[in-house]
């Protein structure tokens, strides 16, 4: 063994080179010298030279030299230690390789080949501490990795080799493994010298270019001859980087796939697919499944915002099968499906994106595979159809189409292996035959387009096919090039062939199959299909491209397979990897870009030389792990970095047909077996967060500069320039503002409007050209604040002070958007805004305020960012001052010093100069009163001044000053050649006065606007002095404060002449409304605030903020332009501010209901009042520092997290809002506000309603029960004000009167109850009230004689009092004793009426009367058992009637069920969606699902019992009926009856532990912010709703016949006759009934108003108002007055619906003139006079004096006659008297 250590040295040596000539020439003479040292010449002491140093100064010479003396070869040890400090060849020191590399070429340059020693025989240490010595068979592996790491960087320099040297030491095992290393190093430098990986053996030597020619020579295929061609490249060569641009019109585009991205499984009807069953039978990592996923099919604005974003020309997106055919079978079409890709592409056409459509991904039916799937030739027939559909519903379109993508996956790992659904182990025969049907299908597909529809809409159809390349593992063996060759023919021309050659499989894969079934004739390993002839004539030619889906390469050895089924068992090959390739998350994914040029070379000449079409990447790409850095993804950077230029090789340089690259993925999604532990995409999908919020990732930028490069090459990007903006022609002269100014009309025409007027939402778009956009300002965004070169800001100096900013925050590095300006123009492509409003720090543009100091990295930045924003036609709007005043300026003074004004214009002048060629829209200074006020008065902000009654004016004047000048100097250099615009931005809340009828808060609120808006508007806009309101003010308090001069400065006549005028727009800054009243204020401090003499306090009425004090008041926006525009002259206005803070949500509703309000506010004030609003900016592109508030609060549409320090920016709800708020330029009248004219069916039902509490009265009279109203209503508290029904209406005793009403209506049907305590005292059928079931017989002749049909309720609420005393309707009995009183009810009354409703609103009575305890009787917590009996009692009713009554009295018989309709509070996000689902079944589904489908809804029942079983209880909370009580209860209806009256926003919440309904149901409700308010806080008019809910009732009920049996709306207040909300209200409801009926097909049969008359509305008592008809309460005659609504309600009844204007005015509006006497607005009549309340009071008390003094007069009178009557009888008697005498 001795012997053996000390020869091994000389062995090794004479091997070198062995590999790299041929074996018949005899290797030349070899004459050595070296090594170097360290020290330079060779030395037997001396170290050799390891690059730990740099190499030794004449080194070169010194090689000359040697050259010169007949040397050839020179020793070369390398380091291995050096070269690898860790070990791993993945971490190499480049400094040494580098070294190295410089050493061996100086070598080959003096003309002497190196021989380099890879090792002598030390380990290095890092590697002995991990594995021991040489005695470690883990070390030689090291080494072999060591040595191919040589071999790749040093290769191409070196042709002689010596593995090991210096063994003497080693002894025994020690040597016996350096001995095999060596061998495995030999094998490996063997195999690698022919290996295209490290084609380094080709490069040198004669011998070399003799051994590649023979290669060539003998290569007869495709595959050798491609992988040849580059056999010859160095691996520099090979990676060369290729700095050129993709072709013009080239394609760039991302990918997603249905079933890892929509979601949405049982969404619109879609069918189950194999992979929700897969994902379901919890066969995925982590039991993850599908089911939600990216939430894609509620987010299509979402998703296309991120590819406007990307900036992509290409989206690719696969139809779910399953969403378009649930069973899979065209007979099973489901609407909704279609329509979500209909909305997808549209969204993508209209952003100017090309839809590409993949109709099959992977996700089957599961219905059709229950059938066999793939497997089955049926399946072929059947995918025809649905490409049929398709290609009709999407085809003009769409012009792109695979039929598949990735084919062989689904044949591979779905029948094959197993590893994906449908899960077949079968690849002897289903893998086969599931291919032999998709090439068959993709066939038909192709031929159907071709024939039916390729002439009429020019598309194109493909299929993508994946592959991955392969070289062979040893390249000097033939049989390794045959099985790569085998590999790729196995993969892609399984598939590929027989499309693109000859319409059959390749004969390398029939003959490989046919041998091994001869070889395995017991075990047969394969049966491949064989098509007939007619079959390959059909399936070849069936492409118009070739899509490709690349990932990886492999490494393949010939291995015998044996009868092992599958591709390498029948293929007789095994794939391998290098372990140098980068690995990814996938262990079936490694980095080799390389392979994707060789491989589209390869597919060009094997498959399109005679078949000449394109070759399009549909998807390449890599995952990451869902750990760590997931934003900031630099290997998905590198790894598209590297394929998106070898594509561009192999179109540059080798002459590739390619159009088209497609990163797979636009964001991560559900990726198969490996559910969401793997992320493919371009942006981050928070799986936790039920929004899915998406968020780039730093490759999405990466892509996005890629595309706007074209490739990589300097593609200069056209920057345009900015269009010369036209100057709109003002009034050159105003005069002063009076006090209060002329302005004041506002007021006058605003102020008294009602809240209906109000809020009133308008319809309608901005004009073409306005300008849409958003803001943002340097300090609160860039950061970098001391960054090249910038200087401190006081903001900077500031905010850098402990505890000036809540949790220490400050701007150092904010959104870091000095660093991200790819990030920022990003979010604004996605919004598609026009314009950017943002500011320059003047600071970085000069650190120290001076021209002297000027920054050139700072003007840089803001060059791009110009540049930049004009790429994408985005108008910067610049503001030249944002607060961030430099620190070295305030040393001065800041801009309490009139220097600065001088200052100012210098840096003004310069950014006019350097960036005016481009910005066409400057700011001079942003919101100047807060400078002023806040800065130098409050002293709150920077430069933190506090002197409130002095420094403010004097700022304030020289910021006014400073302004004009700015502005002149624009004007006088400028303006000729740039055309631009010059403005200042003021900020302005909306004042409004605390009583607009007292002149004096008038005066007091148009003096506030004048300190705020006027300080700095009048003397720019009217005069170029200050308002007379402010002089008047100042001047007087500073005289009172015995001051020898007002505090307010004076401006010259000059100074006046100069600022006036000088703005050529108004931009105003808009967030809030206060409410302003007049008060003498304090003299002393003097102080701006007190100058005002006012108090301002918040508008109570209108929804918080995250900022105290700034409400969201919308309508105040509208009156503020209308102000400006009264004061100023009518100027063009733009909205340069306008948002909210809310808190971190990305889901921020609010936000989204302010732009929705306020913007609507904007339009009202431009189409309805003619203001000339030019443009809107909303606050904020994203969240940013937030000046005192720091980060605690947030304006942005994007979400930034300033915990992460790459500042991702995620679009919240209100950024894709805003988009649409965008691209509709407005608010254009949606389909579902716009009038249907058209009538009812003919025989539609008419009805107005009433119930017997609410009107009857006579709660003792003639015998009738208590009820549990009578005792709720007399109980404290319970009711508004103490209101009961003891009186109600008094219908007991007004059965004409009531009847009359009706008549006038001219309604067909009336619907009221029957008071159960008056028929039945006592609950039971024991003793019938005669008298109280003889008021209903003469009510039913009363209607009789008026041609009026009865509706009549059996129970409306009332119940007996003397069965609530036994339980009510907890108590099962009630069953029984609700069918008697039917009983009695159906026998009595039933031959006169038709139409019976069992139980009215049963959803109140048990879940208010017995769940909340807010109704009668006052029960908490017992819903769920209530509702039980409610349901059986109606049931038992129904099939009495149906048994009994039916036959003889043929009546119909239903329920009527009262429900709201929910909308998702979110539409785009299926928690919301889910909670509006949850709604419904737990609303409307609690009664009518029992009664129309049989039992509780699954989702009631489930969530409560697994809720009740959670908190401990023994079993459901929910009780259960039996089988045959649920099958009594099924079908008992004649009808559907419904009471509706408003829709909510629903959204989820996760409700605790608590046991009740609200928990079970566990969905929060509010109203959206546009809807019209009532006379009810509960009650909001939504339209929409009524038509929504009619439709699902239509869909989920079976299309029963419906009437709605209830709806109305209510009014509080002062009374109003002429109540136009109610007018409105019926228009619209009744108009969305219409479109119910005709639109969708509802069998809607009759409307019924809530309600007839005014009446006691339950706990509300007499303080709501519903009626049709107004009941004077304060007349004990109760008399019934009709209301405005009441004419209009008739007229629709005379009309049965709508006629259409268009043709003129229809008779039926012709009403007859006594049908409904309407009064005039705020009328009455008073003695058969029309008159105003007033006038009739008035009149009253006339009259009522005309009495008095009339009975007085009387007395008067009678006394007179008395005493005269009395004289004269004593006369009389005198005179008989007398007589007698």
């Amino acid at each position: 063994m001795l012997l053996l250590g000390r020869l091994l040295p000389l062995c090794l040596l004479s091997l070198y080179g062995c590999m790299c000539q041929d074996h018949d020439d005899h290797p030349p003479a070899m004459f050595l010298a070296g090594p170097l040292t360290n020290n330079g010449e060779p030395s037997k002491e001396a170290d050799p030279f390891d690059c730990s140093h740099p190499i030794p100064p004449g080194s070169w010479q010194y090689f000359e030299s040697l050259q010169s003396r007949g040397v050839t070869h020179f020793k070369v040890p390398l380091s291995w230690a050096h070269l690898l400090p860790t070990g791993r060849s993945s971490q190499p020191q480049q400094a040494v390789v580098a070294c190295y590399q410089t050493l061996l070429k100086q070598l080959l340059d003096a003309g002497l080949q190196p021989l380099v020693v890879l090792h002598g025989s030390t380990v290095p240490e890092v590697l002995r501490s991990r594995y021991g010595g040489w005695e470690s068979k883990e070390l030689k592996e090291m080494f072999q990795q060591y040595a191919e790491f040589v071999f790749r960087e040093f290769g191409q320099m070196s042709d002689s080799w010596v593995t090991l040297s210096i063994l003497d030491e080693l002894r025994d095992a020690e040597l016996q493994n350096a001995l095999d290393a060596h061998s495995s190093v030999y094998r490996r430098y063997h195999q690698l010298c022919n290996n295209t990986f490290s084609s380094f053996c080709f490069s040198r030597s004669h011998q070399s270019d003799k051994n590649r020619n023979n290669l060539q020579t003998s290569c007869l295929t495709t595959y050798c001859k491609t992988w040849s061609n580059f056999a010859n490249m160095t691996s520099s060569e090979r990676d060369t980087f290729l700095s050129e641009l993709f072709p013009n019109g080239f394609q760039w585009a991302t990918s997603s796939e249905s079933f890892k991205v929509e979601g949405g499984w049982l969404e619109g009807g879609k069918g189950e697919t194999i992979w929700d069953r897969f994902g379901h039978e919890n066969k995925v990592f982590d039991n993850q499944t599908a089911d939600l996923a990216c939430d894609s099919y509620h987010k299509v604005d979402y998703d296309v915002y991120l590819l406007r974003g990307l900036h992509v020309n290409t989206y690719q997106f696969s139809i779910s099968w399953a969403r378009i055919f649930p069973s899979g079978f065209n007979d099973s079409h489901s609407k909704k499906g279609a329509l979500y890709y209909d909305k997808l592409i549209d969204a993508l056409i209209e952003s100017g994106i090309q839809p590409v459509v993949t109709l099959y991904h992977w996700d089957l039916p599961q219905a059709l595979q229950d059938k066999g799937g793939w497997t089955s030739a049926f399946i072929v027939e059947v995918f025809k159809d649905y490409a049929d559909f398709c290609f009709s519903r999407f085809g003009d379109k769409v012009k792109t189409w695979n039929t598949f993508s990735s084919p062989w996956v689904v044949s591979h790992a779905g029948y094959g292996t197993g590893e994906h659904p449908p899960g077949v182990k079968d690849y002897v025969e289903a893998s086969y035959q599931a291919t032999h049907n998709m090439l068959k299908a993709h066939a038909e597909a192709w031929h159907v387009y071709n024939d039916k529809y390729r002439k009429t809409q020019g598309g194109e159809v493909g299929i993508a096919l994946n592959s991955d390349w392969v070289e062979p593992m040893d390249p000097s063996r033939p049989e390794d090039i045959a099985a790569a060759d085998c590999y790729l023919q196995f993969m892609l021309g399984w598939f590929a062939h027989p499309i693109f050659v000859n319409g059959d499989y390749p004969a390398t894969l029939k003959t490989q199959i046919e041998q091994k079934i001869n070889k395995c004739p017991l075990s047969v390993p394969a049966r491949l299909p064989v098509f007939t002839p007619e079959e390959r004539q059909r399936i070849k030619g069936t492409a118009d491209f070739f899509g490709l889906n690349h990932y990886t390469s492999r490494l393949v050895s010939h291995s015998d397979g044996g009868c092992t089924p599958g591709p390498q068992g029948v293929g007789d090959f095994q794939a391998h990897v290098d372990p140098s390739w980068p690995s990814t998350a996938s262990d079936w994914i490694y980095s080799a870009p390389w392979g994707l040029r060789r491989l589209l070379n390869y597919i060009s000449t094997e498959y399109l030389t005679v078949t000449k079409v394109p070759i399009r990447i549909t998807g390449n790409g890599m995952p990451t792990d869902y750990s760590g850095d997931t934003l900031n993804d630099t290997q998905r950077v590198q790894y598209m970095n590297s394929y998106i230029n070898e594509a561009l090789k192999a179109i540059f340089e080798d002459g590739v047909h390619l159009q088209r690259f497609t990163v797979q993925s636009l964001m991560d999604g559900f990726e198969g077996q490996q559910g969401y532990s793997q992320r493919f995409g371009l942006h981050h999908v928070n799986f936790e967060d039920p929004n899915r919020s998406r968020t780039p990732k730093q490759s999405a930028y990466f892509y996005a500069q890629v595309i706007k490069q074209n490739g990589f090459g300097s593609n200069k990007v056209p920057v345009f320039r900015g269009e010369k903006i036209q100057l709109s022609r003002r009034p050159t002269a105003l005069s002063p503002s009076e006090v209060p100014s002329k302005s004041k009309v506002v007021w006058e025409k605003f102020s008294h409007q009602s809240n209906f007027q109000r809020k009133m939402y308008h319809y309608g778009t901005f004009p073409q050209g306005f300008s849409w956009g958003v803001s943002s300002s340097a300090y609160q965004i860039e950061g970098a604040w001391n960054t090249d070169g910038k200087g401190p800001s006081i903001w900077d100096t500031f905010t850098q002070k402990p505890g000036s900013i809540p949790a220490n925050a400050n701007g150092d590095v904010a959104c870091d958007s000095y660093n991200r300006l790819e990030e920022d123009l990003y979010m604004l492509r996605a919004l598609k805004v026009k314009s950017y409003r943002f500011s320059l720090s003047w600071s970085r543009i000069f650190p120290d305020g001076q021209r002297a100091s000027l920054n050139q990295k700072g003007v840089d930045y803001y060059n791009r960012l110009i540049d930049g924003l004009l790429g994408y036609n985005i108008t910067p709007m610049v503001i030249l001052y944002h607060w961030d005043l430099p620190q070295d300026l305030q040393n001065l003074g800041g801009w309490d010093n009139v220097d600065m004004i001088n200052i100012f214009n210098e840096y003004c002048d310069f950014c006019f100069a350097t960036f005016g060629d481009r910005v066409k829209f400057w700011m001079t200074f942003n919101e100047p009163h807060t400078i002023a006020w806040s800065g130098y008065g409050l002293g709150k902000i920077p430069p933190n001044v506090k002197n409130p009654g002095v420094a403010p004016y004097r700022v304030a004047h020289n910021l006014i000053k400073a302004h004009a000048t700015v502005y002149h100097t624009y004007d006088d250099k400028y303006r000729k050649t740039q055309g631009g615009l010059v403005s200042i931005a003021l900020n302005a809340d909306w004042v409004e006065p605390e009583d607009v009828n007292v002149p004096h808060e008038v005066v007091a609120a148009d003096r506030a606007l004048q300190f705020q808006l006027g300080w700095f508007a009048h003397p720019i806009f009217k005069t170029g002095d200050y308002p007379d309101a402010m002089k008047w003010q100042v001047g007087n308090k500073s005289e009172l404060q015995d001051l020898p001069e007002t505090r307010l400065p004076s401006f010259t006549e000059e100074e006046k002449n100069s600022i006036k005028g000088t703005a050529d727009m108004f931009c105003v800054n808009h967030y809030t409304t206060k409410i302003v009243g007049h008060v003498a204020a304090w003299l002393s401090p003097p102080s701006y605030e007190s100058d005002r003499d006012m108090t301002e306090t918040e508008e109570p009425n209108s929804p918080t903020t995250a900022i105290d004090g700034q409400r969201a008041v919308a309508w105040g926006l509208r009156r503020l332009l209308n102000w400006i525009k009264e004061e100023y002259g009518d100027p063009d206005i733009y909205m340069t501010e306008n948002g909210v803070a809310t808190d971190n949500n990305v889901d921020d509703t609010d936000r989204v209901f302010y732009y929705k309000t306020y913007i609507d506010e904007a339009l009202k004030a431009h189409n309805l009042d003619g203001v000339k609003v030019k443009g809107y900016i909303a606050m904020s592109l994203m969240d940013s520092f937030e000046w005192l508030s720091g980060y605690t609060v947030n304006f942005g549409l994007h979400y930034v997290n300033f915990e992460d320090p790459n500042r991702p920016r995620t679009p919240k709800c209100s950024a894709f809002y805003y988009h649409k708020i965008l691209k509709d330029n407005g608010f254009p009248l949606p389909d579902e506000e716009k009038v249907l004219h058209g009538e009812f069916p003919e025989a539609f039902n008419w009805s107005t309603s009433s119930s017997a509490y609410q009107i009857e009265g006579g709660w003792r009279a003639d015998g009738k029960g208590l009820s549990i109203w009578d005792l709720f209503s007399h109980t404290p508290e319970k009711t508004y004000d103490g209101h009961n029904g003891d009186i109600g209406c008094d219908s007991y005793n007004k059965i004409d009167e009531d009847v009359e009403v009706l008549k006038k209506l001219k309604v067909t049907h009336y619907r009221f109850s029957v008071s159960w305590p008056r028929v039945l005292p006592d609950g039971t059928n024991n003793h019938i009230n005669e008298a109280g079931l003889n008021y209903y017989q003469r009510l039913l002749d009363a209607l009789e004689a008026a041609n009026i049909q009865p509706q009549l309720t059996l129970y409306h609420w009332d119940l007996p009092l003397a069965l609530q005393k036994v339980g009510g309707w907890e108590n099962e009995t009630i069953v029984q004793r609700f069918r008697d009183y039917a009983d009695v009810l159906f026998s009595r009354l039933g031959n006169r009426v038709k139409f019976w409703i069992t139980l009215n609103e049963p959803w109140i009575v048990a879940n208010l009367g017995y769940g909340y305890g807010s109704f009668a009787p006052g029960i908490v917590g017992k819903q769920y058992i209530a509702t039980h009996n409610l349901i059986k009692a109606h049931a038992e009713a129904w099939h009495l009637y149906n048994d009994k009554y039916r036959a003889t009295q043929g009546g119909l018989i239903s329920i009527t069920i009262n429900s709201e309709w929910a909308e998702p509070r979110n539409p785009h996000k299926q928690e919301d969606v889910d909670a509006a689902n949850r709604f419904m079944q737990f609303f409307i589904g609690w009664f009518a699902h029992p009664i129309f489908n049989g039992d509780y809804p699954k989702v009631m029942k489930t969530i409560i019992r697994q809720r009740s079983l959670a908190a401990g209880l023994p079993e459901s909370r929910l009780p259960e009926f039996t089988p045959e009580e649920i099958k009594r209860i099924k079908g008992t209806h004649d009808f559907f009856g419904l009471n509706f009256y408003f829709a909510v926003l629903a959204f989820g919440y996760t409700p605790g532990d608590l046991q009740d309904y609200d928990s079970d149901r566990a969905v929060a409700t509010m109203p959206d912010r546009t809807w019209l308010d009532t006379g009810s806080d509960w009650l909001k008019m939504t339209p929409f709703g009524l038509r929504k809910i009619l439709k699902f009732i239509k869909d989920e009920y079976g299309n029963p016949p419906i009437y709605i049996t209830e709806n109305g709306v209510s009014e509080r207040g002062a009374v109003d006759l002429n109540d136009v909300h109610r007018t409105y209200f019926y228009e619209n409801y009744i108009n969305q009934a219409l479109k119910a009926v005709v639109l969708d097909g509802v069998d809607l049969r009759g409307y019924t108003a809530w309600s007839l008359m005014d009446n006691i509305e339950w706990a509300a008592g007499y303080s709501e108002r519903f009626g049709l008809f107004f009941v004077n309460r304060s007349d004990p005659a109760l008399p019934r007055i009709p209301k405005s609504s009441a004419s209009r309600y008739t007229t629709i009844i005379n009309c049965n619906g709508f006629p259409d204007p268009a043709l003129g005015p229809h008779e039926c509006l012709n009403l007859e003139s006594a049908a409904v006497p309407v009064l005039p607005p705020n009328m009455v009549e008073f003695l058969g006079l029309k008159l105003t309340p007033h006038d009739a009071e008035v009149g009253l008390y006339v009259i009522f004096a005309f009495l008095l003094v009339a009975a007085l007069g009387m007395i008067f009178v009678v006394y007179q006659l008395l005493k005269t009557r009395k004289n004269s009888k004593a006369a009389l008697a005198e005179t008989v008297k007398l007589e007698r005498m």
